[in-house]
């Protein structure tokens, strides 16, 4: 059950209307990295959570992140009252209207006419949002990984928001936004490494003789040493093909009617290596600079329909 309380969970002041920064803002409300996102993101690893502390904090910040997303859609509606109101009523002229809605910057005229200056379910550029931003798998150690980079996005994005904008009381919500967005990662953090082990997610252990290996895949120069790649925690080793021993091809079992299909298709579909016909392309190509060089110069055009002989004037023979 839900209930919700009408105030907002920080007071929201602005300072003047700002139809282009309202189309940047919506990057936290539809975007990726916004509130939405997030909100579904946790309330899903709520449900099927089992451990009843984890359960209780991803019910807890799902909700807090549902307040976000009220109160950074305010900010978006509140910067767009100024449009918003000329769009409605057409207070001016329809030359003066169209250079202030396009001159507004960040396609925000976009989301003036199709939306009336509320705040739509897409990013700043317009993307509707996606249930493919949410990327639970089902595994706490995951998905708590997950979330804390989920957290940690979110607060550049703030970071960048707060940049865009001198209005005092706009930097004053987003910088409360972004602290949340810390105060989320501790709490991802502390739940993840109270899980004793942790890493690697899941059941299965890797294998042993490859779990604590780097391959050096870049050729060339030297590559960087660093705890990384280095010893004690990595065997540092050049690439090489096959490390299991085997033989590196590609190998499959077949059953003697699927061989026997496989070679019949191999034989039928088989392209002659010393053959060099005469492609589509090159009918019409220059002979001077195709292939062949002043050969080709010497090939005949082939006949054209009707024609006979090498003639070329297309003469019928007479019976």
């Amino acid at each position: 059950m839900f209930t919700h309380n009408k105030r907002l969970q920080y007071t929201v002041r602005v300072s003047e209307t700002n139809s282009g920064l309202a189309n940047l803002m919506l990057e936290q409300f539809g975007g990726p990295q916004g509130e939405l996102a997030a909100a579904c993101r946790y309330f899903t690893q709520y449900l099927a959570e089992d451990d009843p502390g984890r359960k209780d904090m991803l019910i807890d910040i799902a909700t807090e992140e549902l307040s976000h997303l009220e109160v950074i859609g305010t900010i978006v509606a509140m910067l767009n009252k100024g449009a918003k109101g000329r769009l409605s009523e057409a207070m001016e002229a329809e030359a003066e209207l169209y250079k202030n809605i396009s001159g507004a910057g960040n396609d925000s005229h976009v989301t003036q006419l199709l939306y009336g200056g509320g705040p739509p379910l897409t990013n700043s550029g317009g993307v509707p949002w996606s249930a493919a931003y949410i990327d639970t798998i089902g595994d706490p150690a995951a998905d708590l990984r997950s979330n804390i980079a989920a957290e940690a996005r979110a607060k550049i994005i703030y970071e960048r928001l707060i940049n865009c904008t001198d209005d005092p009381g706009v930097k004053e919500a987003l910088g409360f936004l972004m602290t949340r967005e810390i105060s989320h990662q501790r709490s991802f953090e502390k739940a993840l490494y109270s899980m004793q082990p942790s890493f690697p997610p899941g059941k299965l252990p890797g294998m042993k003789e490859f779990a604590s290996v780097y391959y050096n895949m870049s050729d060339g120069e030297a590559g960087e040493r660093g705890p990384w790649n280095s010893e004690p925690g990595f065997d540092y080793r050049e690439a090489q093909p096959a490390v299991d021993g085997g033989s590196g091809m590609a190998e499959v079992g077949l059953m003697k009617t699927e061989k026997a299909a496989i070679d019949q298709l191999a034989i039928r579909t088989r392209s002659d290596p010393q053959s060099d016909p005469c492609t589509g392309a090159e009918l019409g190509m220059d002979p001077a600079s195709g292939p062949g060089g002043d050969a080709a110069k010497t090939s005949s055009p082939a006949p054209k329909p009707g024609s006979t002989g090498s003639s070329g004037r297309g003469s019928k023979s007479k019976p």
